[in-house]
């Protein structure tokens, strides 16, 4: 039941609303079995628990301007302390990782005890209450690891490239090299 696509559960819910909305003979309406078919289709397959992954792919765009390439990376949550980036054979290399905001919560309460444990010769400190973690509903964002690679053309500057990160976009630009010569005519002696 949950192969079927999603326009043909749209037609079945309007055929089923329209029957339960505009049909005055109640011997007509669709039976229970309709009812509970319908809500097996609509039942979202989401899992309740987060599924982190070891790694995932950014989303990028780039972008040419006159002045050189824009490339732009969607890193939501990602502080910039995360997030490496390094030029190495020809290759712009973005790595980092993104954490899980549940298994955030369950480090920063075991380090919270591991705290208290330890500090057993210094007199009890009342310490605030460490939140529990966030119980996740639904997950349809990735965590984990990341790493993306472009090869850049020879016409980039590669000492003039700049890195900003706001509004969870990483935001590089990338200078177009004015030494090098991109185009150039050459006359016959």
């Amino acid at each position: 039941m949950h192969g079927t696509s999603f326009l043909q559960t749209l037609i079945l819910l309007t055929i089923y609303m329209a029957t339960l909305l505009y049909n005055p003979r109640p011997s007509l309406r669709p039976s229970r079995a309709l009812s509970v078919m319908l809500a097996d289709m609509l039942r979202d397959p989401q899992t309740t628990t987060a599924q982190s992954t070891p790694a995932f792919t950014p989303a990028a765009d780039i972008l040419e301007t006159a002045e050189g390439f824009e490339l732009q990376l969607a890193l939501p949550g990602v502080k910039k302390e995360a997030v490496t980036i390094e030029f190495l054979a020809g290759e712009l290399v973005i790595s980092g990782a993104r954490p899980n905001p549940a298994a955030a919560a369950k480090e920063a309460a075991a380090t919270a005890t591991e705290t208290t444990a330890a500090d057993e010769t210094k007199p009890a400190v009342v310490t605030p209450e460490v939140p529990a973690a966030p119980k996740l509903r639904r997950v349809e964002t990735q965590y984990g690891a990341f790493s993306r690679r472009f090869r850049l053309p020879e016409t980039v500057n590669v000492k003039g490239i700049g890195a900003e990160l706001t509004d969870g976009i990483l935001r590089l630009t990338l200078p177009f090299d004015t030494e090098k010569a991109i185009k150039q005519h050459i006359e016959i002696r």
